[in-house]
């Protein structure tokens, strides 16, 4: 092998006579630029065609040149440090080999993390990669030389200059249309000053230096607003404030490509932005219908008194990780041309969940103001459609799968219909037959529910939310059913693949009956849907009876598919799965059924893809749900929960969903038919974590408890008065009459309901602190506008886009790298920040104490102990403390609450402890169990652990249960 046109060799396939040129290279390892220095920077510029290129990465070279991302030379570059540190024998040695390789691949999948789509990179941010690799790796000796190098190489470099150029001066930039146009360094300098040059922390003279250093003649536009906002993204670890540059840095990208699209001259600053808005806006309505992205009834809006409605200053608040979410994900484009502007976005909107409303445009105003507030955030669906051709606005739907074969295709039908309009789906499979089981028309026997299943699986994959998120559903099946011990195993890596399902997510629906014989430890029947048909549509003392009466049938042996198992030995499967797995998650169906105030025209056969949907379904009914969510800590003023604030702002939010019922696109009649009839919303809520953070209260707590109580009461108040008043200015839903609404009896009444079916299993508190005896009374007399009113989504996108904790979710690590589907991004506490800078203990050694211990301060000494009780994170907070706050929740809701629960050292008894509690305190569902432990962060400016002046703390032990960064916990918001 010899080399050709100056390419280096590649080491991972070294001959002895490679091995040798390497050898004899200078004694200092080289930089990152492999063997090519600044004097022969022209030949390496000609590489060869089958220079390998990594995801249209490209790298700028000292002399401005531009050549593509070879890995290779990486692994060339450290494998001359590693020879010049350890002699020849490290080429020779396997682990070397393997080290090399895993440090050149941890380098590369950092730059491919920040510029998923591609970029340039500067020679020196390379090297500062690889010198960070070596020290954080723990090879000291190797980084140290390195060092020692770069730094030769620098001084030699500048004894060689005799002049000096500004990489920023007199380049030729490329705009989207083609035409190149010149820009100075006194332009970029003067738009970067102008766009940060006002946020506390934040060097805007650091990301001028990057951004020159980062550019070169015939650049795009984009690697301009690139260089920039990537600038600060990486010095958001250091100063949180740099989240709010970056993100202001990239809404410039935005404001540049709307313009050029809309054929507009594009803004130089906020005040020539705001001059020009009103003709912006009603250009971008226009543009919007012209290419049938908007319905042509936003048209008939005032567009001029919309446009001067909307507050451009509220651009600022945006975090970088919620501009880029909303800019990857939910702004309209045109060939991947973005043209809608964030405040235009809000207000389109507010625009689409007004066009019934008598005063449109008042209503829009109204309704932009709580959105573009981040007091109340619509749910992702919404979002995406509203205003659009078909809006449809709903995140939930929940079916029942009928037992016989064009029924079941239907529904799959059914399904894909509804995902392909962004709608999360929660399937009812109980009624399907199971494995064994007689068909009448062939005198076969069935193949059960899995192989149903598995097709249910696929359509989801196939059928991916338009092309803007995974498609999501999740499967349900009643804990009697005879194929439940397959079901439990559809996600495990073993086993036939044709009866597993990786993508689909699993739910038990768990009657009283058998939570009842796991505390006595007695036996547990099983049966199939053909033989015990009406076990589906029974709950509470009706199901105990009618199952008796099954089991009797089954022990004489009348009947065919019977089976008879320990509960304690399926209960305890269910956990190890569930551990295991991930899945099938623990929900309830007789706690969901018996407070329900819609008894009296149905039952309910599961929840939802994120559990916290509780609604009826048949086969000729589709439920249908419509979700928001409130920011909690946003009406925390002056150290209290302000109610007036609150009550307005449910009091809209409640109309907003309402209106979504009547605007909405059904793709499937069933749906249209059991949303307008019963007209369920869910008002849920975010930024709990935040809310205790800013009081000063720990998660694990008494008063967090008694917190959530008094705050789920307030908010369960408001909303069912405000649906209250709407149903006295515009009817109660069709189907009020016979519901425990129009007894009197209100979700915190349903409680004793729940007590008298249970008997001594339940351990629900049901104290109160308002006036409810009125609202009852008001209630009764005008009716309720919704069947259901409440439920607490997971708002895994909706949280970020607003900038607070995800729902109810304790923080999951203090710092940590976030993924997903617009890629990955720095995330940390801030207000762990504030309280650490008013103690000043805010520095660089406390970054990487952070980074050190995955985001836990309970191992910094210097941080007080009051500080670390605030802080704890999800894994270091004892999972009854959650289900305890759950609890109070729950007594006030009339739906369900998407519970993640945390276990950082989980065994068979804390999980079946942990789920007995969950059962006994009234909760309707729960969600993922976490066992992993907390995900290593992107160390990538770690220094020597030695700083941190702090003991090591032991690995978590882990088991396999779901990611943080699921992105199924997205579907609903």
């Amino acid at each position: 092998m010899s080399q050709k046109n100056g390419q280096e060799p590649n080491p991972k396939n070294l001959s002895s006579e490679i091995k040798q040129q390497i050898i004899k290279s200078p004694i200092h390892p080289p930089s990152a630029e492999s063997s090519f220095t600044p004097e022969n920077e022209s030949q390496q510029s000609q590489m060869p065609s089958n220079t390998k290129e990594v995801n249209n990465l490209r790298v700028i070279r000292r002399n401005g040149n531009i050549t593509p991302y070879d890995d290779d030379k990486i692994t060339i570059a450290i494998t001359k440090a590693f020879l010049a540190v350890e002699g020849n024998h490290a080429v020779a040695s396997t682990r070397v080999h393997e080290t090399i390789a895993q440090l050149t691949k941890k380098i590369t999948d950092t730059f491919q993390r920040r510029m998923p789509n591609g970029g340039t990179i500067h020679i020196e941010d390379i090297q500062d990669q690889v010198e960070l690799a070596l020290m954080r790796d723990s090879h000291q000796k190797v980084a140290r030389s390195y060092v020692l190098y770069r730094e030769e190489r620098r001084v030699a470099r500048t004894q060689s200059q005799t002049t000096s150029q500004s990489p920023g001066d007199d380049l030729m930039i490329r705009l989207n249309n083609g035409h190149s146009v010149p820009i100075s360094a006194l332009r970029i300098e003067h738009t970067i000053e102008q766009s940060i040059g006002d946020i506390t922390g934040v060097e805007s003279n650091l990301i001028i230096a990057d951004t020159k250093r980062n550019l070169f003649n015939g650049a795009t536009i984009k690697d301009l607003y690139k260089s920039m906002t990537l600038s600060a993204r990486l010095r958001i670890e250091q100063e949180p404030n740099y989240t709010y540059a970056a993100a202001r840095l990239l809404q410039l990208e935005l404001t540049q490509e709307s313009f050029e699209f809309l054929s507009l001259d594009t803004p130089n600053d906020m005040s020539a932005l705001k001059k020009i808005w009103p003709t912006y806006f009603k250009t971008y309505i226009e543009k919007a219908i012209d290419i049938e992205l908007l319905d042509s009834k936003l048209a008939r809006f005032d567009l001029e008194k919309l446009a001067n409605a909307i507050d451009l200053e509220k651009d600022k608040s945006f975090s970088y990780l919620s501009i880029q979410t909303l800019y990857d994900r939910y702004f309209f484009h045109h060939n991947k041309v973005r043209f809608e502007m964030p405040q235009a976005f809000f207000m389109r909107v507010a625009m689409g969940l007004s066009l019934n409303e008598i005063n449109k445009e008042e209503s829009a105003i109204k309704f932009y103001k709580l959105l573009s507030s981040f007091d109340f955030m619509s749910s992702t669906p919404t979002l995406f459609n509203s205003g659009t051709l078909r809006s449809q606005l709903s995140s939930c739907y929940l079916t029942t799968i009928p037992d016989d074969l064009s029924g079941i295709y239907d529904a799959l039908r059914d399904n894909a219909l509804l995902s392909k309009f962004a709608g999360g789906l929660g399937n009812d499979w109980t009624p399907v037959r199971a494995m064994g089981a007689h068909i009448k028309g062939t005198n076969g026997q069935s193949q059960g529910t899995v192989p149903f299943m598995k097709v249910a699986n696929d359509t989801a994959v196939a059928v991916n939310q338009g092309g803007k998120r995974k498609g999501a559903v999740c499967a349900y099946l009643e804990t009697w059913h005879l194929d439940i011990e397959e079901f439990l195993e559809l996600r495990k890596n073993t086993g036939d693949e044709r009866r597993r399902t990786h993508d689909m997510n699993t739910a038990n629906w768990i009657p009283d009956l058998f939570m009842q014989r796991v505390m006595k430890n007695e036996s547990w029947s099983l049966f199939s849907p053909d033989e015990a048909p009406d076990l589906h549509e029974r709950y509470g003392d009706d199901f105990v009876q009618a199952y008796l009466k099954y089991e009797e049938q089954g022990k004489a042996g009348h009947l065919r598919n019977y089976k008879s198992i320990s509960a304690v030995s399926l209960w305890r499967k269910m956990l190890s799965l569930l551990f295991e797995t991930g899945h099938p998650w623990i929900t309830f169906k007789d706690v969901a059924n018996v407070r329900s105030p819609q008894q009296h025209v149905g039952v309910i056969h599961s929840s939802n893809l994120c559990t916290e949907i509780t609604l009826n379904t048949s086969q000729d009914e589709i439920a249908v749900c419509n979700l928001g969510s409130i920011n909690l800590v946003n009406h925390i003023i002056d150290g209290e929960l302000n109610h007036e604030k609150l009550k307005e702002t449910i009091t809209t939010a409640i109309r907003m969903l309402d209106n979504v019922i009547d605007i909405n696109y059904y793709s499937v009649m069933q749906a249209r038919r059991s949303n307008l009839r019963h007209r369920p919303i869910g008002l849920g809520l975010m930024g709990f974590q935040d809310a205790l953070h800013v009081l000063n209260i720990p998660y694990d707590s008494e008063q967090a408890i008694e917190f959530a109580d008094k705050s789920m009461e307030i908010i369960s108040y408001y909303a069912i008065e405000a649906s209250a008043k709407l149903a006295e200015e515009r009817g109660p839903y069709c189907s009020f009459e016979g519901s425990l609404w129009s007894k009197g009896i209100l979700p915190i009444d349903s409680i004793s309901l729940l007590a008298e079916s249970r008997g001594q299993y339940l351990e629900q508190n049901q104290n109160t602190s308002l006036d409810w005896d009125s609202l009852r009374q008001y209630v009764k007399s005008v009716g309720m506008r919704n069947s259901n009113v409440m439920a607490i989504a997971p708002t895994a996108t909706i949280s970020n886009i607003c900038g607070v904790s995800q729902s109810i979710e304790p923080t999951y690590q203090n710092i940590f790298v976030k993924s997903n589907l617009s890629g990955e991004f720095t995330v940390i506490n801030l207000h762990l920040i504030k309280d650490l800078k008013a103690l000043d203990l805010w520095d660089e050694v406390m970054v990487n104490d952070l980074k050190y211990y995955n985001g836990s301060v309970q191992n910094i000494d210097r941080i007080p102990r009051d500080i670390k009780a605030k802080y704890k994170t999800a894994f270091e907070i004892e999972p009854k403390w959650l289900v305890e706050c759950a609890s109070r929740r729950q007594k006030w809701l009339d739906q369900a609450q998407s519970l993640n629960l945390y276990m950082s050292k989980p065994s068979g008894k804390k999980i079946d402890e942990l789920y007995r509690l969950a059962w006994t305190k009234g909760l309707k569902t729960t969600y993922y169990l976490r066992s992993l432990g907390a995900t290593n962060i992107e160390k990538s400016t770690v220094n020597d652990r030695a700083l941190n002046a702090v003991n090591p703390v032991p690995t978590i032990s882990v088991g396999q249960a779901c990611s943080i960064t699921d992105p199924d916990c997205e579907a609903c918001q």
